[in-house]
């Protein structure tokens, strides 16, 4: 919890303005998706935190690695121990900027495109990511969906489960922001 805190202050101290734009997500919720041939697997967390600055398009997203809840308590275990190594890695960030034209004053859905850094399992990743930021009476959405690949950030899947594990992953993240308040 501690390294959360540390990120979402880091991220509010890129934002050097009296707090006019920017946005605090607490319970972004991320979904990890494998499908393979023997058996899809699913996990879901709903920890993730982000700043975004609409100003600047600034944005920074964490998730700790080990909130992902799977249905199968074994998948859980071998996916913090085995793959990404929870203990060693334990959370997965993103650091950009947003594109686009996104007026937070006004109701619309604006398609984003996030381009930075992505660090998962320890490796750091250039990425564009595509989204969408919504604004409904005052509320500040982003949500986005994208793969990643496994060989991209060293995540070794063992030759006896290349079978269970999809090689890339689909990410799906949906958060909700309320404006920063000082």
């Amino acid at each position: 919890m501690k390294i959360i805190g540390f990120i979402l202050l880091a991220g509010l101290s890129i934002f050097n303005q009296a707090g006019q734009g920017i946005f605090v997500c607490k319970n972004a919720r991320i979904t990890l998706f494998s499908k393979a041939p023997i058996e899809d697997i699913e996990a879901k967390s709903e920890k993730g935190t982000s700043v975004y600055n609409s100003a600047t398009g600034d944005l920074v997203f964490s998730v700790p690695v080990s909130s992902f809840v799977f249905q199968k308590s074994l998948m859980q275990e071998h996916f913090n121990e085995n793959y990404m190594e929870s203990d060693k890695y334990p959370t997965a960030t993103f650091k950009g900027k947003v594109s686009g034209t996104v007026d937070v004053t006004k109701d619309g859905s604006y398609p984003v495109n996030a381009t930075g850094v992505l660090t998962v399992h320890g490796v750091s990743q250039n990425r564009t990511i595509p989204g969408t930021i919504t604004v409904k009476g005052g509320v500040v959405s982003m949500s986005s969906e994208f793969m990643v690949k496994c060989v991209d950030h060293k995540i070794t899947i063992p030759t006896i489960v290349f079978h269970n594990i999809a090689e890339s992953i689909k990410i799906t993240v949906s958060a909700n922001y309320d404006a920063y308040k000082k």
